[in-house]
């Protein structure tokens, strides 16, 4: 195969972490010139998770980029860099002086896929349905600072706030906001299975084996009327059981484009070779990874012993021989990029030591070596997880302070087991909801967190996050951040390990490749079209 890469500059607009999709099937295009898009992320049905497509319930960046599709919101998040601008809504915006009441007019003429009239009620049912569910995933949490919803007319909506929240704009962007028909969507239960109706632009036929959604085929909805420019007729999404099948389809061109989840040695690979008939086009990432704590399991309970964790691990190392130059080693849940961030882990423990972490575990009583198992997922964050978890396992196993095994789940069970408490510590990665420092921090650390994590710090909830929300500037919101930052890294309910850039490869006849993910990790499939290869 010839290649060639690309590299878009930070300038082109703030391109964040990849996309996740569909079930485990082969390769191939079955429909004629529909563009196809190879991923190696899975959706299941399960006892736990039956309902994977519902907008009220859906929190993951697979199946956020199945809905953004399918399902419209309000607002939506521009190709690159900048703040949200209207979709479903002709107009947006705050109408007092406080933040605290938002005001949306839905554009004139808008439709369901079916036909059916999209109306204010319909956005007011939508939103009060998804708080009033509250599903295990913890997705309603987006929508928790909504007191009331009020509706005037068919065409305009009225969010009355419980406290100011200038990133409101950017949540009524995010599929928990999408808007539903009500024929479709009960109001007290999750829809079950793969079927999803909305007015976005385009409708999903959904090929599901076992109770699993293996193919999904997205056509330009002849009903839509949005800001966004359809630039296909067609496009499937395809997984694969791993990144080399998927790499062979893209050589066999039986795929046309293929992100999430590549292997390193895969871009590596891509990188080098500088002909011509596929693009690598890499982009700067705000894609995460951390290690999240069950602060009331007994084997971490003691902040000494996540102290220590934090004191004793090499980041810089663990991303050299895992991921290269494809990630960078991170201080913080924020990311360096994001106004806001702070590198407060390194500020508070500096180089890595054994010695200071023996020092943590002595003065706090902790018998050594301390025996903790780390979880990971086999199938949801990428190929090079398992080499991820061996590096970290004999870092703090060569410490000669603890005795740590591994162990690998796929990610139906992990992920439900993982909010239930059931891992002492585990790894997760994070895409954000929206590109701003309070998605990197009150997912994890409010009420309603979607860890399902029993750490709290009034400081944080009360104080902190509520100020920072009230800071239209968010460069003047830098304080709080900062200060919630610090408290983290003294804490350590998650510790942080590194961000990564985001990767496409796409054979060159495919255009508009550059904006195929936003800075939300958005996939944006209307990007997409077909041009003349050079």
């Amino acid at each position: 195969m010839n290649r060639k890469t690309l590299v878009l500059a930070a300038a082109m607009g703030l391109l964040a972490p990849v996309l996740a999709a569909c079930g485990d099937t082969g390769g191939g295009s079955s429909s004629g010139d529909a563009i196809v898009v190879g991923t190696t992320d899975r959706f299941t049905a399960s006892k736990d998770d039956p309902a994977p497509l519902d907008p009220a319930s859906a929190y993951d960046v697979g199946t956020w980029n199945i809905l953004r599709q399918t399902v419209q919101t309000l607002m939506v998040q521009p190709r690159g860099e900048g703040d949200p601008v209207p979709e479903a809504a002709e107009s947006c915006g705050f109408t007092d002086a406080g933040n605290e009441r938002y005001s949306c007019t839905l554009r004139d003429g808008l439709k369901f896929a079916n036909g059916d009239k999209v109306t204010a009620a319909d956005v007011k049912y939508s939103i009060d349905r998804a708080l009033s569910l509250e599903a295990e995933s913890g997705v309603f949490a987006l929508l928790s600072g909504i007191d009331t919803v009020e509706t005037q007319g068919d065409r305009e909506v009225i969010f009355h706030l419980k406290t100011a929240d200038a990133t409101f704009p950017y949540k009524l962007s995010t599929p928990v906001a999408g808007i539903v028909n009500p024929d479709d969507y009960e109001k007290g239960k999750l829809r079950d299975g793969f079927e999803v109706d909305g007015s976005g632009p385009y409708t999903l036929d959904a090929t599901v084996e076992g109770d699993e959604l293996v193919r999904a085929t997205f056509t330009r909805n002849p009903s839509y009327k949005g800001s966004l420019k359809v630039n296909n007729d067609k496009v499937e999404i395809v997984s694969f059981e791993g990144a080399d099948a998927m790499g062979d389809a893209l050589e066999k061109g039986d795929i046309d484009l293929m992100t999430r989840s590549m292997s390193p040695e895969q871009i590596r690979e891509l990188a080098g070779n500088a002909e011509d008939d596929v693009d690598l086009v890499e982009m700067p990432g705000l894609e995460i990874r951390y290690l999240a704590f069950n602060t009331a399991a007994e084997s971490v309970e003691d902040k000494a012993v996540r102290k220590a964790m934090a004191q004793i691990i090499n980041r810089g190392e663990l991303v050299s021989k895992v991921y290269g130059s494809q990630a960078e080693p991170l201080y913080s849940l924020v990311p360096a990029s994001v106004t806001g961030h702070s590198n407060s882990f390194f500020n508070t423990y500096g180089d890595p030591s054994t010695a200071k972490a023996r020092d943590l575990l002595q003065e706090a009583g902790v018998s050594t070596p301390v025996k903790v198992t780390l979880h990971y997922t086999t199938d949801h964050y990428g190929p090079a997880t398992k080499s991820e978890f061996e590096q970290l396992q004999k870092q703090f196993n060569d410490s000669g302070l603890f005795d740590v095994d591994i162990e690998g789940t796929p990610w139906s069970t992990f992920r439900p087991a993982g909010q239930k408490g059931e891992y002492d510590v585990y790894g997760m990665g994070w895409f954000p909801d929206f590109p701003d420092a309070d998605n990197f921090l009150a997912p994890f650390l409010d009420a309603d967190n979607f860890l399902g994590s029993p750490y709290a710090n009034s400081k944080i909830r009360e104080d902190l996050i509520p100020q920072s929300r009230r800071q239209a500037d968010r460069l003047s919101a830098s304080g709080s951040l900062t200060n919630i930052q610090d408290i983290v890294a003294d804490d350590v309910p998650v510790l942080p390990l590194w961000q990564g850039k985001q990767y496409v490869a796409a054979r060159d006849d495919v255009t508009g490749t550059a904006y195929a993910l936003n800075s939300s990790a958005t996939l944006q499939l209307w990007e997409l079209g077909r041009g003349v290869s050079d």
